[in-house]
């Protein structure tokens, strides 16, 4: 069990660098301060399409929202912020964060999200400029603010994640979480049909012929795993380029070391180079 959650990212000690809580550039405050805003740019950007909806006789689309694959990304979005500006502000307070006491099946729950919402932001901004948008701008003030919020900030905000953090790329085996995440989703869609008589995306509609729909369903599974495969070499290529240049980190004053006493062959093992400069 111990080297299934060592592949899945959740090695003992959990992140003993503190790469999900530091970055190369800005000290752990700044860190935290802005993942707390983009988290609380999101929160409000969903409850003011409720309030919206509701003040415009549209409360359906509210009873709507989780049926649709963007609404359910954004939210993984808004709370993964939230979730990551807590632990880096605990970690600047104490040197140590929670998510590092946290039981190793929470740390997975953590690492896993972290990595759908730097894939799946992506995809969905790429699915609805690509193959949703009809080229004609949003006639409503708010629903051109909320696509922008859902179908272009939110790869902002990911690619924020991607560059600015420590985090070390995305294991492998995370690709499995998400060709689930996206069958699942699959299942909610026809749920959504055979309960509400609706598809939450026109080309899902089997009636369009059994090639057109299977076309889609591989082409973003596709997507998903090619977008993976860009994301991990991008932080990849960060974590080797903003080192070689000397950027080992920005620590709190009384960080908690936990990477002394580590294994040659342990996961969480690093660079001698990371080792010498992080202790």
């Amino acid at each position: 069990m111990t080297r299934i959650y060592d592949l899945l990212g959740a090695p003992t000690p959990f992140d003993p660098f503190d790469r999900y809580t530091t970055s190369w550039l800005l000290p752990p405050l700044a860190l935290s301060i802005l993942r707390a805003l983009f988290s609380l740019y999101a929160f409000v950007t969903i409850f003011i399409i409720f309030g919206y909806n509701d003040t415009h006789n549209a409360a359906w689309q509210t009873r709507h929202f989780f049926s649709y694959f963007t609404d359910l990304n954004y939210c993984g979005l808004a709370f993964y912020s939230l979730f990551a500006a807590a632990h880096t502000f605990s970690y600047w307070r104490r040197g140590r964060s929670w998510l590092q006491g946290w039981g190793r099946p929470a740390q997975v729950a953590h690492a896993v999200l972290y990595t759908t919402v730097v894939t799946f932001s992506f995809l969905v901004t790429v699915v609805f400029w690509v193959v949703l948008y009809n080229g004609l701008w949003f006639a409503r003030t708010e629903q051109g603010w909320s696509n922008i919020s859902q179908h272009a900030l939110n790869s902002l905000f990911a690619l924020f994640e991607l560059i600015l953090p420590r985090t070390s790329p995305p294991p492998p085996l995370h690709v499995v979480f998400l060709i689930i995440v996206l069958a699942l989703y699959l299942a909610l869609a026809y749920i959504t049909h055979a309960t509400a008589g609706w598809y939450p995306y026109s080309f899902l509609d089997p009636k369009r012929g059994a090639a057109h729909l299977a076309g889609f369903i591989v082409g973003i599974l596709v997507a998903a795993c090619v977008i993976f495969g860009i994301v991990w070499v991008i932080t990849w290529a960060r974590v080797k380029l903003t080192e070689r240049l000397g950027f080992q980190g920005k620590f709190a004053k009384n960080r908690m070391d936990e990477s002394e006493g580590l294994e040659d062959g342990q996961q969480v093992i690093e660079s001698r180079e990371e080792l010498k400069h992080s202790g």
